[in-house]
């Protein structure tokens, strides 16, 4: 079985890091130091928990892995379009 790079892998790895950032470090109020609370890391946790099984449904669903990277890629755009969306919205 060969190791298949894909865009929501990127984005889980990224996620998971963040997360592990923010639970590992020091909580102090440094100038460049995001704090994120209890809530927020959660709501990070259950995103990197949908991108990893959507991941999953596109590996299962697309064979070749062009077109997984083409649609994940997609996928990921329109995500980020409606985050931006309903930030400007609420």
């Amino acid at each position: 079985m060969s190791l298949r790079i894909t865009p929501l892998n990127i984005v889980s790895a990224i996620g998971l890091a963040l997360v592990t950032i923010n639970l590992l470090s020091e909580k102090t109020t440094a100038p460049r130091q995001v704090n994120m609370s209890g809530f927020y890391l959660l709501i990070l946790g259950c995103l990197i928990l949908v991108t990893f099984i959507t991941d999953l449904i596109f590996r299962f669903t697309l064979k070749d892995i062009k077109r997984i990277w083409v649609v994940e890629l997609i996928f990921i755009v329109i995500a980020a379009i409606l985050m931006l969306i309903l930030q400007k919205v609420v």
